[in-house]
């Protein structure tokens, strides 16, 4: 087991447990998600492996590490996952939005450039 992702679950952020209660349990289009979870050699907070969707919540200090998310980002996406990034603040103040906004891009596809 992975003890890092271990960790980050069970001290999840207030914003993550909460955007986790709606995600859990297939709530959302019927989709599993994880969170924390492991890809390479980054831990993502949620993720939906059946469809390939990365939903990242950015806190302040994401802010300051935009080189480092860059390269994380374009690592993901040329592994074929897509991501979601919201604010801690979208998450608060507009929940319902942030799970349309999850909700419509389920089942997307992924653009694979040749």
């Amino acid at each position: 087991m992975d003890a890092q992702a271990q960790f980050l679950r069970r001290h999840q952020t207030y914003t993550e447990l909460k955007l986790w209660q709606q995600l859990r349990r297939k709530q959302i289009g019927n989709r599993r998600f994880r969170r924390q979870h492991r890809l390479g050699q980054y831990i993502v907070d949620f993720v939906c492996l059946s469809t390939r969707l990365i939903i990242e919540i950015d806190g302040p200090s994401h802010d300051v590490k935009v080189a480092e998310d860059d390269l994380r980002t374009a690592w993901l996406e040329s592994q074929g996952f897509r991501l979601l990034r919201f604010t801690n603040a979208q998450v608060l103040r507009d929940l319902d939005s942030v799970i349309e906004t999850i909700a419509a891009n389920l089942n997307k596809k992924v653009k694979v450039e040749v």
